[in-house]
């Protein structure tokens, strides 16, 4: 038979782990290269710009619109790469808490569309 209390109690715990993996994401961070690793970003879990390295070689006034061109590129691929970790890390958090259910979508409970 279906245990009310006991699955409230589960979603409450998933909530308090979502919260502390959220919180974490702060402190994990990804890199992401573009243009042959002559711009390279770093970015936090949370998605926040946290370092960009450009390579001396494209410093030049005239290469301006290259440059821009690549921390964009870097910038999208590092963000990428922050999605994939934020997941994974909610997983691991919620697992062997809730039981599998087809269509829910733990990521979206913690906003911001993980």
């Amino acid at each position: 038979m279906f245990d009310m209390m006991k699955m409230m109690g589960k979603v409450k715990e998933v909530q308090a782990r979502m919260k502390e993996a959220q919180e974490n994401l702060v402190n994990m961070k990804v890199t992401a290269e573009s243009g042959g690793g002559m711009v390279k970003v770093t970015i936090n879990g949370k998605k926040q710009l946290v370092d960009v390295d450009i390579d001396a070689v494209i410093l030049k006034a005239e290469d301006k619109i290259l440059i821009q061109d690549l921390i964009v590129a870097a910038v999208n691929i590092a963000s990428d790469k922050a999605d994939a970790l934020a997941k994974e890390e909610i997983r691991k958090s919620t697992d062997g808490i809730l039981p599998n259910i087809p269509g829910m979508d733990l990521g979206s409970m913690m906003g911001g569309g993980l």
